[in-house]
């Protein structure tokens, strides 16, 4: 089965086309901002158009609208192409990646950037690669102290360097690493993962 992954949660805007755990095509550029202009040109690029019966699309954490222009996108061609979606998250994303290029590693905090001077973050095992705890957003010093000793990766790292961190990497999620997702941490409903509250509510009525 050939699977297409979308990845524009964060500052990189990522696709892959993967044949079971085998990468056919992929491109990874860091945009910052403009996902949705870059996007579908980037999978039309992909061998075949990026044509697949499965889309894996990031729910996030991560930023608002670059969430929701993964999914949007992997909705719409869904539909055109008869392919099923499904979801995944950013952070396990970094882990796997993370995990991958450093296999001695037993266990890491992945840190995402999440807006408004927090920062999102969830700790994982190895082996297998696994959820320790659920992700939460969270202030940079209380983001440091629940690290403890373990090493975090991340774009949102460079905070918790500020404050006295010593093992950190920082890194963007890649498309690439949907393949070496467990099933458990790739099937998830294609819906958004915000991570916090929005900022403006609705008025009661």
């Amino acid at each position: 089965m050939r699977t297409l992954v979308i990845e524009t949660a964060t500052a990189a805007c990522s696709v892959a086309l993967l044949e079971g755990d085998a990468i056919l095509d992929s491109r990874h550029v860091v945009v910052g901002r403009g996902h949705a202009e870059r996007l579908v040109p980037m999978i039309a690029e992909l061998t075949d158009g990026g044509r697949a019966d499965r889309i894996l699309v990031d729910c996030g954490p991560g930023s608002f609208t670059g969430v929701r222009v993964g999914l949007a996108a992997a909705r719409g061609l869904a539909i055109g192409w008869g392919a099923e979606v499904q979801g995944y998250s950013s952070l396990a994303l970094v882990a796997a990646g993370a995990f991958a290029g450093s296999p001695s590693l037993e266990t890491l905090a992945v840190v995402l950037e999440g807006g408004h001077g927090e920062v999102f973050m969830q700790e994982f095992s190895a082996q297998p690669l696994a959820e320790l705890a659920p992700f939460a957003s969270l202030r940079p010093d209380a983001a440091l102290a629940r690290l403890g000793d373990r090493g975090a990766v991340g774009n949102g790292v460079h905070r918790l360097l500020a404050l006295g961190a010593v093992a950190a990497v920082e890194a963007l999620p890649d498309a690439r690493d949907a393949r070496l997702l467990p099933p458990a941490l790739a099937t998830l409903p294609p819906r958004p993962i915000y991570g916090r509250a929005p900022d403006a509510k609705p008025p009661q009525t």
